[in-house]
């Protein structure tokens, strides 16, 4: 009896893990399938590269956000540093500094404001959710401050800087370029390096990495700071594809980011993760704007689509645990 016990578990246990890896894979091409039978354009080269080219924005800042959740965190300021490093970055240009400077800025200042969120959170012993949520408030004010509540439009950046947002490499837009090479970087870095490794021990059990000679608190800024860094991308790519800077840019896109991570099958509760998953994550939220796009739905339908697709994410990442 007992086991037969022991092989229900097992089995059990390969079967939940299964569905973990493969889910949302699966969950993708179903709903790819749906949405083409519904619209066949939506299979066609032109709009599965439009596509890929709005997914990269978000997907850049899941893949970021997949670290910090990891670590048992939540950045809720990814989208007010997306939009103050947008900012900073055309400013320096129209100051009359080079494109290349205004870029550097841009990725340098991203990540301060990542930094800054590790600080809080590890030597001020704030809550995650208290700290990210107040410099979301804070990095938003400045950007407004920043720009005077108006759109940074007309700085030009020359070819540099537009071809980050709007260039082409081989026919694959740039964007989408920088989308998997991000991902190739970031996954080696979490799954094939010390520095994963650890990230992933923080989150399982902080106390015990503590003891076990791991310096948390060092790991949990360096995330904060991927997070941060990753967002500038996002800022610089989204400023140079609107050959504006808008201080509204990035808001709700920390929902989105984090939905991805659910979806992807990142645990909230942290010490697992997998950024393959938040890749088709992100695959999953462009495809459902994508595909509702296409279909003629209201965006104020979409936004409630959106809203249970992260509750139906929330919910098996709890029966998961």
């Amino acid at each position: 009896m007992k086991d037969t016990a022991e092989n229900k578990t097992k089995k059990e246990l390969k079967r939940s893990e299964f569905y973990r890896k493969l889910g949302p894979l699966l969950a993708l091409i179903v709903l790819i399938i749906l949405v083409t039978v519904m619209n066949p354009s939506f299979i066609t080269p032109t709009n599965l590269l439009n596509l890929l080219r709005q997914a990269s924005v978000n997907a850049l800042i899941a893949f970021g956000m997949t670290f910090v959740i990891i670590t048992g965190g939540i950045d809720l300021s990814v989208g007010s540093i997306l939009a103050l490093s947008g900012a900073l970055t055309a400013g320096l240009i129209a100051e009359g500094l080079p494109p290349i400077v205004g870029i550097i800025g841009g990725l340098f200042f991203g990540g301060i404001m990542g930094l800054f969120n590790g600080f809080l959170v590890t030597k001020g012993r704030v809550a995650p959710f208290i700290a990210t949520l107040a410099t979301m408030t804070i990095y938003r004010g400045l950007t407004l401050i920043y720009t005077g509540g108006n759109p940074i439009t007309g700085f030009g950046g020359g070819y540099l800087f537009q071809f980050v947002g709007r260039g082409y490499l081989f026919g694959i837009p740039f964007p989408v370029i920088i989308m998997f090479l991000a991902f190739a970087l970031l996954y080696c870095l979490l799954h094939k390096m010390t520095f994963g490794r650890k990230t992933l021990s923080v989150g399982g059990n902080e106390d015990a990495s503590f003891i076990a000679g791991i310096k948390t608190d060092r790991i949990k800024m360096a995330v904060y700071s991927i997070s941060g860094v990753l967002s500038a991308v996002a800022g610089l790519i989204l400023a140079s594809r609107l050959n504006s800077a808008q201080p509204t840019a990035g808001t709700t896109y920390e929902l989105d980011a984090i939905a991805a991570v659910v979806i992807g099958g990142t645990s909230l509760s942290g010490g697992k993760g997998r950024l393959f998953g938040t890749f088709v994550g992100a695959l999953i939220m462009g495809t459902l704007n994508n595909g509702l796009n296409l279909l003629g739905v209201s965006s104020f339908y979409q936004q409630v689509v959106q809203g249970i697709v992260i509750i139906i994410a929330v919910l098996i990442d709890r029966k998961g645990n």
